[in-house]
C-alpha cells in the first residue's frame, strides 16, 4: 500500500546476465539484509548470450551508449563477450543457489527471461509459439530452483507487445512490470484491458542517464531522487551488473540517502494492496531518451 505520507520507492532488480548473478546478486542481497530492505527481483535463467549483442556497436546510439557508461568497466569483459562464439552457460543451472537465496531471504522472485539476448532480439516480431517457449522455460526453471512458480514478470529492456501480454495472460501472474509509465494500470490488449496490472518502472536507469546533460557519478543520486514523488508511484529498476558490481557503492548511498529523508524500500507486489482504483490504459512503442530503440510506455 502506498503511503502518501512517507517517500516509497519500489525496487526492482534485473538479474540479466551469469557474472550479474554469482556476483552481483549476493552483494545486493547482503546489502539489502544490513539495510532491512525487501526487494523484487527478476531473474534471467536460461542462457547468457548477451555477447551476441557487439553486433549492435554499428548502431550509433548503441555504441554512444557504450562509451558514456565505459562498458567494459561497467559491466566487464566476461559479460560483454559471453556466449559470442558458442551457447553461453544456464544461469539456473550453474548458480540456482544464488537464486535460491534470494527467495529464501523473503525477496519476491519473478520471471526476467529465459534468454535475456533473445527476448530482446527477437520478440517484438515473434510469434506465439517462441514466446510461449520462452516464458515457460523460464517458468519451469525457477519453480525447479525455489519450488514456486513465480507470481509475476518483467520482460527485458521494456520490449513488450500486445502479442506477448496476451500469452502472459495464460499464466497466474498477479501482475507484470513491462513497460515504463506514470501509474499502475490494466493494459489495454488488441482493445480490451487485459486482467494482469502492470507496475510500471516510473524512474530512469543508471545507464540512461550518465554522461547525459552534465550528469556524473558525483551528482546522479542527487539527481535521482530530485525526480522522485512523495506522492506518486516511484519504482526505480536497477541491474544486478551495475548497482550490485560497479556502482555498488553509489547505489549503498543513494539507499542512505533515501533513508536519511524517512523513505523507504518495498517490492512491487506490496503495491496490489493499494486500495485506489486502477484505469485501463494503451501501451504503445516509443523511445526513451539515453535508450537504444523502442520500448513499451504506459499511455495516457
Amino acid at each position: 500500500m502506498i503511503d502518501m505520507a512517507r517517500m516509497q520507492i519500489a525496487l526492482k532488480i534485473d538479474v540479466d546476465t551469469f557474472r550479474g548473478t554469482k556476483d552481483g546478486v549476493p552483494a545486493l542481497c547482503n546489502l539489502l539484509k544490513k539495510k532491512g530492505i525487501q526487494a523484487t527481483f527478476f531473474f534471467s535463467v536460461g542462457p547468457d548470450n548477451m555477447g551476441r549483442n557487439l553486433w549492435r556497436l554499428f548502431r550509433p546510439q548503441f555504441l554512444f551508449k557504450m562509451l558514456k557508461t565505459k562498458a567494459t568497466s561497467l559491466y566487464g569483459w566476461d559479460i560483454i563477450f559471453k556466449g559470442t562464439f558458442w551457447g553461453g552457460p544456464l544461469i539456473g543451472t550453474k548458480l540456482g543457489h544464488i537464486i535460491r537465496q534470494a527467495y529464501e531471504e523473503g525477496h519476491e522472485i519473478g520471471l526476467h527471461a529465459w534468454d535475456h539476448y533473445a527476448w530482446q532480439a527477437k520478440m517484438q516480431h515473434a510469434g506465439e509459439p517462441f514466446i510461449r517457449n520462452q516464458i515457460q522455460m523460464g517458468m519451469e526453471m525457477l519453480e525447479k530452483i525455489t519450488g514456486q512458480l513465480p507470481k509475476c514478470s518483467a520482460a527485458p529492456a521494456w520490449k513488450c507487445t500486445d502479442k506477448i501480454l496476451r500469452v502472459k495472460e495464460s499464466y497466474d501472474f498477479s501482475y507484470n512490470s513491462d513497460c515504463r509509465g506514470q501509474n499502475m494500470f490494466y493494459p489495454f490488449i488488441n482493445g480490451e484491458s487485459g486482467k494482469q496490472p502492470q507496475i510500471p518502472t516510473t524512474l530512469p536507469t543508471y545507464d540512461e542517464v550518465i554522461g547525459r546533460n552534465g550528469i556524473t557519478n558525483g551528482n546522479y543520486n542527487q539527481h535521482l531522487i530530485s525526480l522522485v514523488k512523495r506522492q506518486d508511484l516511484n519504482v526505480l529498476t536497477i541491474h544486478a551488473e551495475a548497482e550490485g558490481i560497479a556502482c555498488f557503492r553509489l547505489f549503498e548511498d543513494f539507499i542512505e540517502k533515501i533513508h536519511a529523508e524517512g523513505g523507504q524500500f518495498i517490492p512491487l507486489g506490496t503495491l496490489l494492496n493499494s486500495p485506489s482504483s486502477i484505469p485501463s490504459l494503451p501501451i504503445k512503442q516509443a523511445r526513451i531518451p539515453g535508450r537504444e530503440g523502442f520500448a513499451a510506455v504506459q499511455e495516457g
